[in-house]
């Protein structure tokens, strides 16, 4: 009866399991308030810095804002493990806004949503996040949309982000490649070339001559060399619409108007594309809401999005990144070293006990930690995480040396003279208190670690686990061990309690 109890409890403590927010790592606690500011591609550092000029303002007569340090056209450095800097671009800046403590930052980041939302700063698009634990990945929810035409990809991505958008949790949903841009184009008339003696590539490098400038020569400076460009002057090679007043020269040094060699028209293009493994690729991402998980959210958007990847033309796939992705890659490194460590522990324990039979017992003991830790989790609405996954592991060994202390006790009780009953009830009464403190005594040196945003879920998982599972290992033990190798009362215990007489008939025998 014991044994079965003990079963379906950890079957509701298996199926609670599906109730436990799922997490990768915890966002850090550390103080530093991160600002990114987008603009569109192509967009020039002054207008980027005038942009981020305006968020330092707003910054700077905030009480939280201690320090606040801006980076136009790059990422911020390296400063925290868990970062990667963003690669160099005109149209890209961070802030790093240093607040006094973890409260602060709350409230200053929740501020400057506020205001971003109000119309601070409306040319750019502004994200305010913090630093976050584990491998870098840039935003928690991401989704890869891969396939062989980039008219076909973003048409997709398009109908993947209205969908996302219409997830509750999602906040600030976008695409890496961002929204189309217009491009001014010069289209050349070739016949009209052909009669002037000139290719496309001579109307190219006049162009850029006069536009952007062409590198001539470079000069020494210091130990570097210097390019010297050469371009027209003035401003008006800047403005569109003074495209057609350009002249280019012929080949025998006559000026020719660029209207009369081709035409220019505007078209909207996509102002970066991405490839993965040689595929186009758009990645759509999204925040969400602080108070969910990102494998919760994002579980939720695959849902949404299984109609459209049903529908998908051939050739064209969604897949799932994000935090997702770097949990199950650190999950399937450590799936790699489990059968090493599964192969280790056997033959420790093969060692301890010398028998098959009280090897497989001894393994059955060790998932029962899993009672007391889910329970624990969700009375303390902590997330199972990769951290916890660490706690369960320890948490096994620490159940089965329980275990392997207990069988041994039954083992001395017997090389005593005991019977194997007496053998059992006897070795539970010794170890307990031992085993009691011993677990009290972990519990209580893993309290200090509740408060710690990274250590938290573990510190949980191996309080309820190590309470609860000694406990059971204290109950359930001896039942296993005696149903596992079929002990019962001795028989002469059995036949004296079933005739032993009531004390009243005794008195009336004598």
């Amino acid at each position: 009866m014991t044994c079965a109890v003990v079963g379906i409890v950890f079957l509701l403590s298996g199926i609670g399991m599906a109730a436990v927010k799922q997490q990768f790592f915890p966002t850090s606690d550390r103080p530093e308030v991160l600002v990114e500011v987008r603009l569109p591609e192509g967009t020039s550092i002054e207008t980027t810095t005038a942009a981020v000029e305006k968020l330092e303002h707003w910054l700077d007569n905030q009480p939280e804002a201690r320090i606040v340090t801006s980076y136009v056209g790059q990422g911020a450095p390296r400063f925290f493990f868990a970062m990667s800097p963003e690669l160099p671009d005109p149209a890209f800046a961070k802030i790093v806004v240093l607040t006094p403590d973890a409260e602060a930052r709350e409230m200053l980041k929740h501020r400057l949503r506020e205001a971003v939302a109000q119309g601070l700063a409306p040319e750019a698009y502004v994200r305010v996040t913090q630093l976050v634990f584990g491998p870098y990945s840039p935003f928690p929810v991401e989704f890869r949309i891969l396939g062989p035409d980039p008219a076909q990809l973003y048409s997709i991505s398009e109908k993947a982000l209205d969908i996302m958008r219409g997830i509750p949790d999602v906040r600030q949903a976008n695409r890496d490649w961002g929204n189309r841009a217009p491009v001014l184009r010069f289209v050349p008339d070739q016949d009209r070339l052909n009669l002037l003696g000139l290719s496309p590539a001579d109307v190219g490098r006049q162009l850029q001559f006069l536009l952007t400038g062409i590198a001539v020569t470079q000069v020494r400076e210091d130990i570097r060399n210097v390019p010297i460009v050469a371009r027209s002057a003035g401003g008006e090679r800047l403005d569109p619409a003074r495209l057609a007043d350009f002249s280019l020269m012929s080949r025998d040094g006559r000026q020719i108007p660029l209207a009369q060699i081709g035409h220019s028209e505007i078209r909207l293009e996509e102002p970066i594309l991405k490839r993965r493994d040689r595929t186009p690729l758009i990645t759509i991402r999204s925040d969400i809401n602080e108070a969910t998980q990102p494998p919760e959210v994002s579980n939720e958007i695959m849902k949404a999005l299984r109609p459209l990847i049903a529908s998908l033309p051939a050739g064209y796939r969604i897949d799932l990144g994000g935090s997702i992705e770097e949990a199950e890659k650190a999950n399937i490194a450590l799936a790699k070293i489990f059968p090493t460590m599964i192969a280790a522990m056997l033959i420790v324990i093969m060692l301890q006990v010398r028998s098959f039979s009280m090897m497989v017992m001894v393994l059955l003991t060790a998932p029962l930690g899993l009672v007391g830790a889910v329970p624990t989790l969700l009375a303390f609405n902590q997330p199972f995480g990769f951290n916890a996954i660490l706690g369960l592991i320890g948490l096994a060994g620490i159940l089965m040396r329980n275990t392997l202390i207990l069988t041994e006790q039954i083992k001395e009780n017997r090389a005593g003279g005991l019977d194997d009953y007496h053998a059992v009830i006897e070795a539970t009464v010794q170890r307990t208190r031992p085993v009691i403190l011993t677990a009290l005594a972990a519990v209580l040196a893993f309290i200090p670690l509740t408060h710690s945003v990274f250590w938290g879920s573990m510190a949980y998982t191996l309080i309820g686990g190590t309470a609860a599972g000694t406990v059971l290992i204290l109950l359930f033990l001896p039942a296993l061990y005696a149903v596992w190798f079929r002990i019962k009362p001795p028989a002469d215990e059995i036949h004296e309690d079933a005739e032993a007489p009531e004390p009243r008939a005794a008195m009336a025998a004598e």
